[in-house]
């Protein structure tokens, strides 16, 4: 190949590699910059747009949400840690539907979303889009409260026809990953550019059918680096990697639970960390594990691990691990008891968050000043 065609190829491989991991967003969006891109906490670089002067106190489709029934005390000055000035944070709970960003210890953005059942999930792409599910529809919103893309679950009083969306990926800057709780379940991923589904499949659901079944099918769905689907069933008791072509390529569920653990086995969450563990939140059995690809329990956090003082009221819902080891647990919580609690790999506990004045409940945060890119699968364990 001579020299011109070289440098063709080269331009060529950089335009498609570039596309790949910024893709396109649709009309209102801000454009991400090469700086963002570079930045190894990009969402950092992105919180002067929530405190820029053309931010409204209340978006254009902003809810006001019904006061808190259940307001407590601010951070107790004895907690380990440094209360909401620990992280910079994203932050939502079940129970109210109020997002929080948090930096330098204060709040400086808030998004409400009205009554009713409820924010589980939740992401800052690196151009500072919001991106998060509210059990009736997923969004992505601009810092200044623009909705660039939402889609909605379907909504009916016909409760076997209903269905719920609790989890959210963004995957690149074009599409999201989701999976729409109903019978049958479905996992999706949409371009929000074009708005075509470019991959639908139907998932396991419990029979015979029972509507009630419908809302505790799913409450993660999470892209592995190799672009694998990871779904944890938490009405099913197992977590199932699928390749692309949706053959099972691993599982996880109560029959590889050592039997003297005596441990029941929910799966709310799961993370597929870079040394190729997964990291799941275990609902029912009130415990986090960290488990290999021989299907080895390594590590486990159980509520009767912390002090007392500092043990959840409700089990955690989802994890978070640090680059640094450390694992950030959110509980919903109840007024007197932790929403939150990081510990190191040794299980040492070196934050607890216990602020019922300024938050509700905490199911999920996202660390921002974590390194990671948000929008490429696997590089963040959110």
């Amino acid at each position: 190949m001579n020299t011109n065609n070289y440098s063709l190829l080269a331009v060529f491989l950089a335009l498609s590699v570039s596309a790949a991991l910024t893709g396109c967003r649709t009309a209102g969006t801000q454009s991400q910059t090469a700086a963002e891109m570079s930045s190894a906490t990009p969402c950092m670089d992105a919180l002067a747009k929530f405190t820029a002067a053309d931010v409204p106190q209340m978006g254009p489709a902003e809810i006001a949400c019904p006061p808190r029934k259940n307001v407590g005390a601010p951070q107790p000055a004895d907690l380990p840690g440094n209360g909401l000035a620990q992280h910079p944070m994203l932050y939502v709970g079940e129970g109210y539907n109020k997002i929080f960003l948090i930096n330098d210890g204060k709040i400086i953005w808030t998004y409400q979303t009205g009554p009713g059942n409820e924010l589980d999930d939740i992401w800052m792409l690196s151009n500072g889009n919001i991106l998060f599910s509210r059990m009736q529809y997923v969004e992505e919103i601009t810092p200044d409260k623009k909705v660039v893309w939402r889609y909605d679950a379907h909504n009916t009083t016909n409760v076997a026809e209903h269905t719920e969306i609790h989890a959210c990926e963004p995957i690149g800057m074009d599409k999201v990953l989701f999976v729409e709780n109903g019978l049958p379940p479905k996992l999706k991923v949409v371009n929000i550019k074009t708005g075509k589904i470019e991959v639908e499949h139907n998932l396991d659901y419990i029979h015979p059918v029972d509507p009630k079944t419908i809302h505790p099918q799913f409450r993660r769905v999470r892209m592995t680096a190799d672009g694998d689907y990871l779904v944890p069933y938490l009405n099913m008791h197992k977590l199932v990697e699928y390749d692309k072509n949706f053959n099972v390529v691993w599982q996880f569920d109560t029959n590889d639970i050592p039997a003297d653990l005596n441990l029941k086995f929910s799966p709310w969450a799961a993370i597929r960390l870079k040394n190729g563990n997964t990291l799941i939140s275990d609902e029912s059995g009130n415990a986090t594990l960290e488990v290999n690809p021989q299907k080895k329990i390594v590590w486990m956090l159980t509520n009767t691990d912390l002090p007392e003082a500092y043990r959840f009221k409700s089990a955690p819902q989802s994890c978070t691990r640090l680059a640094n080891g450390d694992t950030i647990l959110c509980s919903r919580g109840g007024v007197g008891k932790p929403q939150i609690v990081e510990v190191t790999p040794d299980k040492k506990v070196v934050w607890v968050l216990e602020d019922y004045k300024d938050l509700g409940p905490a199911t999920a945060v996202q660390i921002l000043n974590d390194p990671g890119i948000p929008e490429v699968p696997g590089d963040s364990e959110h």
